[in-house]
């Protein structure tokens, strides 16, 4: 989801490198499962994800939780105090081994104003992560659970049209799946194996995604 970067001096501006040397140097690891912020937390900086995959979360009042998003190297999330969120209206936690980046609001507001390839950078980013989600709600509103299935497996896949099988390196479990799609495990697993029955996708060392899966989209 990484936007184009920016040149800066004849050559492509670096966010990692730049945050490194000119902002934040507050780099923070974080094992697999372990909890970055949690729902209700203060909001008081924003994260760039250098290795690993984050999954970001919602609980409701009912207790009902919905992953909302899964991301990866060259992410940011946690955003939300910019706008002077006082706390944290999601929950993130790691997916891997990750390393991260911790850019406190203020140290964030003073690059974004100060660094225009940054400034550029950012905004691109944060524009095409929220077309991302219009998507995603289109998606959940408007299309059949066996559809969101297979659009978020061919996202989490890196789907390139001119590419064949793709490989998933994240096992990502049905569980998570059933929160991103918003439905049962039992019904993820249901058209988990009718796609794989299809040809669709393989199991393997991990799950390929084949071009294939594109027909469950498109079939009306």
């Amino acid at each position: 989801m990484s936007a184009p970067l920016p040149v800066r001096n004849g050559r492509p501006f670096d966010p990692e490198q730049f945050l490194l040397t000119d902002g934040a140097r507050d780099i923070q690891a974080f094992r697999k499962r372990e909890v970055i912020f949690a729902q209700g937390d203060p909001a008081d900086a924003v994260f760039y994800i250098r290795k690993g995959k984050v999954r970001v979360t919602v609980v409701a009042k009912s207790g009902k939780e919905a992953t909302i998003a899964i991301l990866e190297e060259g992410d940011y999330f946690g955003e939300g105090c910019l706008a002077r969120q006082p706390v944290r209206i999601c929950s993130a936690s790691a997916l891997s081994d990750c390393s991260l980046v911790r850019i406190s609001s203020q140290t964030m507001l003073e690059v974004l104003s100060q660094e225009r390839g940054f400034s550029h950078m950012f905004l691109s980013y944060l524009l095409r992560r929220n077309i991302r989600y219009e998507e995603d709600l289109v998606d959940q509103l408007f299309h059949s659970s066996e559809k969101r299935l297979a659009r978020i497996l061919l996202l989490l896949s890196h789907f390139d049209e001119e590419g064949g099988a793709e490989q998933i390196e994240l096992k990502i479990s049905q569980e998570t799946l059933a929160q991103m799609v918003g439905t049962t495990r039992s019904r993820v697993n249901f058209f988990m194996n009718r796609f794989r029955k299809a040809g669709l996708i393989e199991y393997g060392d991990g799950l390929r995604v084949h071009r294939s899966l594109m027909k469950v989209i498109l079939h009306e």
